[in-house]
């Protein structure tokens, strides 16, 4: 570890060049360049590894490109278009674009116009609903992840047809158009603001940390609907249910690690499945009903649980017994 002292004021943003030696000399930090342009506080700052172009934004609701000529850094106004402070940017993997989070409950997606020579924004509004206060792109320069002061981190396209090649299909969906909500996760009254987020190398998991000391991850491969109802049924076993149709069991251990055990749900006979299909007068097998909308222990003691019921908007009630799932599941062990 080595500490290096600047400036006596805070340090509110960084970024290093390619080879991370812009401003080293061999034994001390000396001041190479002094970007000045920017009216008030500078709150975001990010050095383009292949282009060589550095990316500012700040206070004065504005961005700046700089391009080193003839060993000047030269400045490019990038208008916004926003009413508020802008708190982060951040280049793509590509590079050809780049992204500006502010208290404007907005992001701008900037790109430059070739045919008139200079910076072009759009904007990604809806349903931001708060100061947006971080962002990291997806490894395919289409995606961007954002959190915002409203707890949520949210998943958003910023594809630009004029900069970017059709992207293929992702665990995030197939249809990308520009500022379509992909997914979008917490908001759900705990939590806090959500301060830093970060894509996984293959993109499929953010990660983000909020104001309340949590470290969260998302799983784009998830498949879990909206659960609403949580019951422990031993100390280290807790059974979920919502709208995915079935039962889930979770496995909290001793390294405080949640995961995801097994599906809990009823096989359907062939007779059963034409009973309903006769029931909801359809010609085909959809389960539009879910079975397991409410979840209630059938025993009210969790140190000794042997059986649990879930009922659902099919009017319908299934009683689960612990020995029988463990004997139908291999490897599971619940009591």
């Amino acid at each position: 570890m080595s500490l290096h002292q600047f400036l006596l004021e805070p340090i509110t943003c960084h970024a290093w060049n390619r080879d991370h030696t812009q401003i080293n000399d061999g034994s001390q930090w000396i001041k190479a360049h002094e970007l000045k342009e920017h009216n008030g506080h500078i709150a975001g700052i990010d050095w383009a590894l292949k282009s060589d172009r550095i990316v500012t934004c700040g206070a004065d609701q504005n961005a700046y490109v700089w391009s080193r000529k003839d060993g000047t850094w030269k400045p490019a106004l990038v208008i916004l278009r926003i009413n508020r402070a802008a708190t982060f940017v951040k280049w793509p993997p590509l590079e050809n674009k780049f992204a500006v989070e502010s208290g404007a409950q907005l992001i701008s997606v900037c790109y430059f116009e070739s045919k008139n020579v200079w910076w072009v924004r759009k904007h990604i509004k809806k349903p931001i609903r708060s100061t947006v206060l971080c962002l990291d792109w997806h490894p395919n320069n289409v995606l961007l992840a954002g959190g915002s002061c409203d707890f949520k981190c949210s998943v958003f396209s910023a594809y630009i047809k004029e900069v970017d090649e059709k992207p293929a299909s992702t665990p995030w969906g197939s249809k990308m158009p520009f500022g379509q909500l992909m997914s979008e996760f917490g908001g759900s009254g705990t939590g806090g603001w959500v301060h830093g987020v970060s894509f996984s190398a293959s993109g499929s998991r953010p990660a983000g940390v909020s104001h309340d000391s949590t470290v969260s991850v998302a799983d784009a491969s998830s498949s879990f609907l909206l659960l609403l109802r949580v019951s422990f049924v031993s100390e280290n076993n807790v059974v979920a249910a919502g709208h995915d149709c079935r039962s889930m069991l979770f496995n909290y251990d001793d390294r405080g690690c949640l995961t995801f055990v097994s599906n809990i749900q009823r096989n359907t006979s062939t007779m059963e499945r034409f009973r309903n299909m006769d029931k909801r007068a359809t010609t085909e097998d959809r389960n539009t009903a879910l079975e397991t909308l409410h979840q209630k222990h059938h025993s009210r003691d969790k140190q000794d649980c042997r059986k649990f019921c879930t009922t659902g908007i099919d009017g319908g009630m299934t009683v689960w017994d612990f020995m029988t799932l463990e004997s139908s599941v291999q490897g599971l062990r619940i009591m």
